[in-house]
Order: structure tokens, then sequence, then C-alpha cells
């Protein structure tokens, strides 16, 4: 790079990072969901790359692997046509005297130094920065050893912060109230007490008051199936919130309400690539659960994932529950929209009284 343009791009990044990103003109960033750029001195990337691909790509099995993201090393001199983008990682060590270190150290005397303090010396996180709904983040240490240190020891975190990200883009995309069938879901707030969003193309499939138990399908007998169950028991106790019990139940409802369509086999979940955690469902504990289902004389299957808590307030146990047969495409996207789909599930406490309202009134339309 010349230096002039050198210095011009750089007096530009330390300008747009010094203003707030909140200007609501800005386009909406552009990519792929599962993609991350990360502005990175060539060297330096291969030192950290393996620090970085634990991180961010981490596989999932469909059962194929896939990544959760795709790492894709820029220069800081492509900055200017990538910026748009929706992920963005720049890294480098501060002892280093390459341009993204010079670049970071510019901005951490110019504007960041105390945000760097908030966050142990590490990161700064930057939403909407050079594009609506985008994150860029900077991650940076002393050195490049105490650099692989944090990532790795942050990893969690720094992996959570870009899927959340995701999915608040992707909820964004497939909501719509022009394609939200409230009908159905005032008649779940009406009979049950809960609801989940229901796109159009989704069909209440299955509808079984005396087992609690509402089934949701896209695209049946397609080569492109998704499946939403909502299953929940009364008066629960919350000592069935562990996982040989979610596991249970779960190849309890499958057994009876996921069979062929001539009834010799059904739906279980697979010994490989089961895997459980604790985690927040919208201010809930909760059990997550991912891994794949199968037919009980094999021959087909796929990823799902589930969501199981208990709600004080009503004394139920709910599980929320997606799965994905597409044998033919690549299923980490898919299995997000199962995902985020699963997470506008409500109950009716969580409600404002005008959603309320409206809900069941085009119930009874």
């Amino acid at each position: 790079m010349k230096p002039q343009n050198y210095f011009i791009i750089f007096g530009l990044l330390i300008l747009l990072f010094a203003s707030s990103g909140c200007d609501p003109s800005i386009k909406p960033a552009r990519g792929a969901e599962d993609e991350i750029y990360v502005v990175a001195d060539s060297i330096e990337f291969e030192e950290l790359r393996t620090s970085l691909e634990t991180t961010f790509e981490k596989l999932i099995y469909t059962p194929q692997p896939e990544k959760l993201f795709t790492l894709k090393r820029i220069s800081v001199n492509e900055i200017e046509k990538y910026k748009n983008r929706k992920n963005v990682i720049i890294i480098a060590p501060l002892n280093s005297s390459s341009t993204v270190s010079q670049f970071i150290k510019a901005v951490i005397d110019s504007v960041a130094r105390a945000k760097l303090r908030e966050e142990n010396g590490f990161q700064i996180k930057k939403y909407d920065l050079w594009a609506r709904n985008q994150l860029v983040m900077v991650l940076t240490s002393q050195d490049t050893q105490q650099l692989e240190f944090n990532i790795l020891q942050h990893k969690d975190d720094l992996l959570y912060a870009f899927q959340k990200i995701s999915d608040s883009r992707l909820y964004s995309s497939l909501y719509s109230s022009k394609y939200e069938q409230e009908n159905v879901e005032g008649m779940l707030l009406k009979d049950y007490g809960w609801i989940i969003y229901v796109q159009a193309d989704f069909k209440l499939a299955l509808n079984k008051p005396e087992d609690n138990f509402a089934w949701f399908r896209r695209s049946p007998n397609s080569d492109m199936e998704r499946w939403i169950f909502v299953h929940w028991i009364d008066n629960a106790s919350p000592a069935l919130l562990q996982p040989d019990s979610i596991k249970a139940i779960r190849n309890k409802l499958t057994q009876k309400h996921y069979r062929t369509s001539d009834d010799s086999s059904y739906v279980v979940i697979a010994q490989d690539y089961y895997t459980t955690s604790e985690v927040n469902f919208n201010g809930k504990y909760a059990i997550f659960t991912q891994g794949l289902w199968e037919l009980n004389i094999k021959g087909m299957g796929g990823p799902f994932i589930n969501y199981t808590f208990y709600d004080e307030k009503s004394k139920r146990l709910y599980m929320l529950d997606g799965s994905v047969f597409a044998p033919k495409y690549y299923k980490r996207n898919l299995i997000q929209q199962m995902d985020v789909t699963l997470q506008s599930f409500m109950t009716e406490s969580e409600l404002s009284a005008d959603k309320k309202e409206d809900l069941l009134e085009a119930a009874e339309d």
C-alpha cells in the first residue's frame, strides 16, 4: 500500500471507531451469517489461528460436521472493502509493529483505554459501527502469548457474542406480522396459556391436549422438513429438570408422536454427539440439549435442539424442541432458524395486555 493511502485509511478507521456507530441512516450489514472476517497481520494470524479456530469454528454434527462460523482473514488495507460485513474481528498484540497493532494502539490512545480496562485489557465490542446490526470486535493483549491465553479463557463469551447478534438478525428476517399466523397463536394462548411464533408455512400437524403436546411441521414429505413441538407437564417437580429425565421424556414423546406413516418405526435420540448444557432461556434457568435424532430402525436422521425449563408461575415444566430433516443440504443455518423460533416462546404472564388482546381477537376470527 502506498504511504499516503495507508494514512488516509488509518485516519478514517480511527475516526470511525471514535464515532458512536448509531447513525440510523447506515445500511444493513451484508454477508453470510456464519462468516467472520478477521483483520490481522498474516504472520500474527497464523500464530493465533489455533485459538481462534477453537473458539469460533466450533463443530456441530448434523450428522456431518459443520462449523458454527468460518474465519476469513483479510489485511488491514482491505477494511474499506469488507467493513460492511456482519461479523468482524480486528486482532493483534500490542507489542507488535504490525499495521493492525499500530491501528489498535492508536484507537486505545484516542478513545478506548477505559473500555479496555473494563474488559480486562482484552476486548472491545462495537455494534452498528460501519453497518446496521453489525458486530466489530477488537481483541488485543500485551503480547501474542497473553492474547492467545485470553482468547481461550473467554472463548465461550466471545462465541456467544457473535451467536447472539446473529440470532437477533435472523429473528428480524424471519419475523413478519404479514406472515404470522396470529389465529393459531391466539388459539394456543386461549387453550394452553403460551405462544410461539408460527410462520405462515408451518402447519399445526398434531394438537393433543390430552398429552399436553403441540407439533408444528414445515414442508412435510419433502427433502427439507422442519419440526417443532411444545410439551408441558402441569404441577411438575423441578427435580425433572436434569439431563436423564429430559432424554427419557423426549424419547417417550417421539416414540408416540414422531412415527413413520406406516406406524412401523419412530424417532429416538441417537447415541452420538449428544450434549447438554445449562443456559439462560429468556431469563429462566434451562437445560439446552443438542444432538441427533434417528429412527429406531436407523435409515434416516438429522439434528435437533431442545430447551427444557421450569416455570415458577405456572408450576409447569416446558419442553421446546426443534428438528431438521434435510439430507441434501447444509443444515447449520436451518437448525439456527429452529433455535431462533424456539426462543420466541412466551407464557401468558410474559405477554403485554395489548398483545394478549390482539391474539385472542385473532383466535375468534
